[in-house]
């Protein structure tokens, strides 16, 4: 007799629309929704944080520009080249084939990363100014893409007894398994309500690093101790004393650890006032 589950059986299409102009079909998807609304609140969110310290939006607009190619490139490379290399380096033209799903968020943290260095370079801005900044505004998206994966029955746990285990119906799943993805959005809403309280109980005056370096340490070690109770993700991570998601995130749990050494040992990444032509 199986133990009492949540029998998760919800479409992931919202909408499904034929012979619509132009297009032909059209689907759209919660997930796809609910990736949209992070970018929304993220950009409202950094509407507050601009207006809190006097810059012009127009800074965010461009601003904005660099994290969705960095976000969606990133991601989508780091499933391809992490994941799954051999098939796609077998068919490279399904790279571009995003809306077939696919995307791996040590790959988003990297391609957002890059995004974000080229556009303080060319906006004259310290690195880690904008890294703390962000970092509030990703581990809020963090939360809406894990319920996304929720919707889409994706990305779930190993077999629980546990009352709120979830039949994945969509995925063809027959037992109850971790909810995984609401276990990593409520780690990440946890997160980033942290963050949060501290940039505005600041007014963004705190050590430089600070929120970044908990960013990387909250969410990766978040991430790396859920892994234990995920089913592999493909097929090459059975049977590892680790899988490809834990050893992603060691290294950024060592880099949160080493930026948050230097912010409170006063090793400041930047400078807090300027010298000469310094920025």
């Amino acid at each position: 007799m199986l133990p009492l589950a949540i029998v998760w059986d919800v479409n992931p299409n919202l909408v499904s629309l034929d012979n619509v102009p132009v297009l032909g079909e059209l689907t759209i998807r919660y997930y796809g929704i609910l990736f949209a609304a992070a970018f929304v609140l993220g950009y409202i969110l950094f509407v507050k944080i601009f207006r809190t310290e006097g810059i012009s939006i127009d800074v965010l607009d461009r601003l904005t520009l660099y994290m969705v190619i960095g976000t969606v490139i990133g991601a989508r490379l780091g499933h391809v080249f992490f994941y799954q290399p051999d098939y796609y380096l077998s068919h490279p033209q399904e790279i571009l084939y995003i809306w077939q799903g696919g995307l791996a968020s040590h790959g988003a943290t990297i391609g957002i990363l890059i995004a974000l260095y080229i556009f303080v370079r060319k906006e004259k801005k310290p690195y880690i100014w904008i890294l703390d900044r962000i970092a509030i505004a990703v581990a809020l998206a963090g939360f809406f893409i894990r319920m996304g994966n929720l919707m889409n029955s994706e990305i779930y746990g190993t077999q629980t007894d546990l009352p709120w285990g979830f039949i994945f119906v969509q995925a063809h799943e027959v037992v109850p398994k971790h909810p995984t993805q609401i276990y990593e959005a409520l780690a990440y809403l946890a997160i980033f309500a942290v963050l949060y309280r501290i940039y505005f109980r600041t007014r963004g005056s705190f050590r430089p690093g600070l929120l970044f370096g908990l960013f990387m340490l909250l969410v990766f070690t978040a991430r790396f101790l859920i892994e234990f109770i995920k089913e592999v993700q493909v097929p090459f991570e059975k049977g590892m004393a680790l899988n490809m998601g834990q050893w992603l995130s060691l290294p950024l749990i060592l880099l949160g650890i080493i930026i948050l050494y230097r912010a409170y040992r006063d090793t400041l990444l930047y400078p807090t006032k300027k010298r000469g032509n310094d920025q």
